[in-house]
């Protein structure tokens, strides 16, 4: 029996550990899928252009491979990822879990995760942004260890954080981000795409201006596929809370069901349609599915920025 070196486990956080398992998951299936042979070659160096300085070969690799590899700094990284996190209580959903299952914003953040775990092998700097009524968080993006702990550090906080009543402002905080990116960036949105405030019919506005400010822009709308969408519960009375507001209502979810599922499809048809119209790639991210669905359009993405 092998035995576990504790020292390299301990190196790394819980969080990272998961998104390590993730992604090697997903590049074995990859190659096993009719996608067999879709580029996930991770380099770390570049070959050396002739004139150029030497003082970054990497000398080791030419005695093995007997060619010139330019090792990969920072400003030389492929692609400028920013990752934007919908930390409102709405994310909190569902508050009561079974076993094993998440709530959006435990999925949303292991997602997160998993794509930093992909652009640290792809040597690509990336910065994390969270909000709530307002921007909580925003980081520069980096592309080193540092950085990467620092993100992680982060993301571990929110997953212990209370959040309780915290209302969303999506549309306000998604036109500061998109003034806060000085440079063209892959922006990847994590959000229910609820917003209390009164704007709540300029969301798309908002991503509207990612675009407009030359960002490519994937969302992932975030949602209980089965409760939010399609509305399965028992025959009985229940009490529903805005999770947000903390207003109540009391109904059998029989009562209501074909006009709420009329509802929310017809939203959900409506922010699709306009995501295509203005060149955002739109995700449906299910959280009673597994990573993949995030990790595969993601990857496509940014093969074609590549």
């Amino acid at each position: 029996m092998a035995t576990i070196d504790r020292t390299k486990i301990q190196a790394y956080s819980k969080l990272e550990l998961l998104a390590k398992q993730v992604v090697e998951g997903f590049i074995t299936g990859l190659h096993k899928s009719p996608f067999h042979g879709f580029s996930v070659e991770f380099a770390e160096h570049r070959l050396y252009n002739t004139g150029e300085s030497t003082r970054h070969v990497d000398w080791k690799l030419l005695a093995k491979t007997d060619k010139l590899f330019v090792k990969r700094y920072e400003e030389e990284t492929n692609l400028r990822c920013r990752i934007v996190l919908d930390t409102s209580s709405s994310m909190l959903f569902p508050e009561k879990l079974e076993k094993g299952k998440q709530n959006k914003l435990e999925f949303s953040i292991y997602a997160a995760a998993a794509l930093i775990e992909l652009l640290r092998r792809q040597r690509d700097a990336y910065g994390l942004s969270t909000f709530d009524e307002k921007i909580r968080f925003h980081s520069e993006a980096k592309s080193n260890a540092a950085h990467q702990r620092l993100i992680f550090n982060e993301l571990e906080g929110l997953l212990d954080a209370e959040i309780s009543q915290k209302a969303t402002s999506a549309v306000e905080s998604l036109h500061h981000i998109a003034e806060m990116i000085h440079k063209r960036s892959l922006v990847v949105i994590f959000s229910d795409m609820f917003d209390n405030s009164e704007r709540e019919g300029d969301l798309i506005n908002a991503l509207q201006h990612l675009k407009h400010n030359k960002h490519e822009v994937i969302l992932f709308h975030v949602v209980d596929q089965s409760k939010e969408l399609d509305f399965e519960f028992e025959n009985r009375p229940y009490r529903f809370v805005d999770m947000e507001t903390g207003e109540e209502v009391k109904l059998n979810p029989n009562e209501v069901k074909d006009e709420y599922v009329k509802e929310v499809k017809a939203r959900e048809k409506e922010l699709k349609l306009k995501c295509g119209q203005y060149g955002i790639d739109y995700v449906a991210a299910d959280i009673g599915k597994d990573f993949n669905q995030i990790l595969l359009p993601f990857l496509i993405k940014r093969k074609k920025m590549s």
